[in-house]
């Protein structure tokens, strides 16, 4: 078995980390299989770490600090898994530039360079491959690109941050805080020692601007998603959006918005969420990852499974890496960059949404009407009210229709500002019917 020219897939992989570790050791003690799967001996021919002595358990005369020179040489496949922007993408642009397939899991470049990376592939003939991005394990990048390449996808939502699923599962369980649970997330090993990228929403916008990407064939990088953390999400609003059935997630939600006069536009964007309990979403517990698709003619699909980890991600890579081989094989290529929509991105204002409010307000007669007269004059529907009495004051819940997000965001702005209202409590945006 070999390559069109009668050589077996070199393969340097850039990175020997939890998912590097696990890619390395496969190549090794499945060589066999995979040959027989790929059509050609997957051969490692070079292993870039920052610090070689730091690996006893690589084989030696595969480990060099010299990523760059590791590129260069006589490979047929890069495969990278160091993460980071610089000087990865340089790295990834010179392979590519050279003809060279590249396998990478790096959602941050790719949400940022992934026009220039496509463009660099498609020049030179090579694969960009990068199912591990998002998602981890779950198949779910390639059916977005290949499998629904004939259909009409319309809306793509979903938890891909393992980590804030655990911590809002757990708060939504136990009823505890957000340090507290964040804190329990850390020792047991689910949370980085700095989790901002996961709870302030940084990962799944990345993640998000690669799904709009694929989804809706516009280019829409890191910088178009609107992002919101989880920070702020209260043991009050868990047991809040229990009272209306409802459980919270922070979802990255991509979907084609149509205005009036029919032209169309992309919404990414990343925040917390009420979604319905009937949701499939809503059952998705611990540090899983599942996306929602929704196709004019598939209808509603949902992808599961581990989002992360060595194991799971190390599954995505090999079966990019089998992809290209197969290529490199027949001498064939890969799917290309679909970016022939060129949909505009919608501003987070313009973008149709729900919000649930929670008040404290006056406990006397009118304030639900002076209330309701705030959102009629932003042109803002409500959808249901729910108030209980308190010693002197009032709870007031408002879950409204949909609205632009900007006329939302005022509206809870001059409420706030407004006598009867004693302090406005929580605002969640709201997905999925009641």
């Amino acid at each position: 078995m070999s390559t069109s020219d009668g050589r077996s897939v070199r393969v340097a992989l850039l990175g020997c980390g939890t998912v590097g570790a696990e890619v390395a050791r496969l190549l090794t003690e499945q060589a066999d299989e995979l040959a027989a799967r790929a059509g050609a001996p997957l051969e490692l021919a070079g292993i870039a770490v920052r610090r070689p002595d730091k690996h006893p358990e690589l084989p030696q005369h595969l480990l060099t600090a010299d990523a760059a020179a590791l590129v260069e040489s006589d490979v047929d496949v890069v495969v990278e898994l160091i993460g980071g922007l610089e000087p990865v993408r340089t790295w990834l642009l010179t392979a590519l530039r050279k003809g060279k397939s590249v396998v990478t899991a790096n959602k941050a470049l790719l949400a940022e360079y992934s026009a220039e990376l496509s463009e660099a592939a498609d020049s030179s003939g090579a694969d960009l491959y990068f199912e591990a991005s998002v998602a981890g394990a779950i198949p779910l990048l390639r059916p977005l690109r290949e499998s629904l390449a004939g259909d009409r996808i319309t809306k793509v939502m979903g938890i891909v941050n393992g980590t804030t699923n655990f911590i809002l599962s757990a708060m939504d369980s136990t009823g505890a805080g957000y340090a507290e649970t964040l804190d329990e997330a850390s020792r047991l090993g689910y949370a980085e020692a700095d989790p901002t990228a996961d709870v302030d929403g940084y990962d799944a916008a990345s993640k998000a601007a690669i799904l709009a990407s694929l989804a809706f064939h516009s280019r829409v990088t890191a910088a178009d998603v609107h992002r919101e953390g989880m920070s702020g999400v209260s043991a009050s609003d868990i047991a809040a959006a229990k009272a209306l059935g409802r459980t919270v997630k922070l979802l990255a939600i991509c979907e084609r918005v149509t205005a009036d006069d029919g032209t169309e536009s992309v919404s990414a964007r990343v925040h917390p969420v009420m979604i319905p309990r009937s949701h499939p979403l809503a059952g998705v517990g611990g540090a899983f990852n599942a996306v929602f698709v929704e196709a004019d003619a598939a209808g509603e699909l949902m992808f599961y499974g581990q989002g992360a980890g060595g194991a799971p991600t190390a599954s995505a890579v090999l079966g990019d890496l089998i992809a290209v081989a197969r290529n490199l094989v027949v001498g064939g290529r890969g799917p290309r960059e679909s970016a022939h929509a060129a949909l505009p991105v919608r501003p987070m204002g313009q973008t149709p949404t729900r919000y649930h409010v929670s008040l404290d307000v006056a406990d006397k007669p009118g304030v639900l009407a002076q209330v309701a007269q705030e959102f009629a004059a932003n042109g803002v529907s409500i959808a249901a009210v729910r108030q209980r009495d308190r010693l002197a004051t009032a709870s007031l819940v408002i879950v409204t229709h949909l609205a632009p997000d900007a006329a939302l965001d005022a509206t809870v702005t001059a409420i706030g500002k407004m006598d009867v209202v004693h302090e406005v409590v929580s605002v969640m945006r709201v997905e999925g019917e009641d």
